[in-house]
């Protein structure tokens, strides 16, 4: 996928959003009051994906702009995931985004859970639920990338280069990609 131009325009004030809702909260720690700014957002999913058959983890890189801001490139290499917004378990909405974002189609018993912990501890607190599946040629069935306005890149990177690719500091990560590799290769 060739490399997609982002022109800034402004950064603004968030005064609504679907996604996230800024909040301040008050309370009292051993006697003293305090207040912290709190990020009210929604858990999510996430999937390691590893192709047996190219003997490659595959990732997912997009552009976000809370890095763009850091940066100036934006661009992260990150887990398949998604946000818990629909009425579905867990284990279908990790599926779901596996079809969506990579074009490939899971078994759902395939999906297989991990663990779940949190993310964003400092403002947000979500929760996030991962898991992990084996993929094969046979389960490729669109060239993913997204849904609506999404522009997903759909990576391969070989097992025997992954961990230059995780001590690569000038490659933008998530800590969640960086916890399940370091799950699968323990393991």
């Amino acid at each position: 996928m060739k490399k997609k131009k982002i022109e800034f325009l402004r950064l603004e004030d968030c005064k609504k959003s679907a996604y996230v809702k800024p909040k301040s909260m008050f309370y009292i720690q051993n006697g003293v009051e305090k207040r912290w700014d709190v990020v009210d957002a929604h858990d999510s999913v996430s999937v390691l994906l590893f192709h047996e058959e190219l003997d490659s983890f595959v990732f997912v890189k997009q552009f976000r702009p809370s890095i763009y801001l850091k940066n100036q490139d934006g661009f992260t290499y990150e887990l398949c995931a998604g946000l818990v917004d629909k009425d579905k378990t867990l284990q279908e909405i990790a599926r779901e985004e596996i079809l969506e974002e990579t074009g490939y189609d899971v078994p759902l018993e395939k999906v297989k859970k991990i663990t779940s912990f949190y993310t964003a501890v400092g403002f947000a607190g979500g929760r996030q639920t991962l898991y992990f599946t084996n993929l094969d040629n046979s389960m490729k069935v669109s060239k993913g990338g997204g849904i609506d306005n999404e522009f997903i890149e759909v990576i391969y990177i070989k097992k025997d280069e992954v961990m230059d690719f995780m001590l690569d500091e000038k490659i933008a990560k998530t800590s969640g990609l960086m916890f399940a590799l370091m799950w699968y290769f323990s393991r």
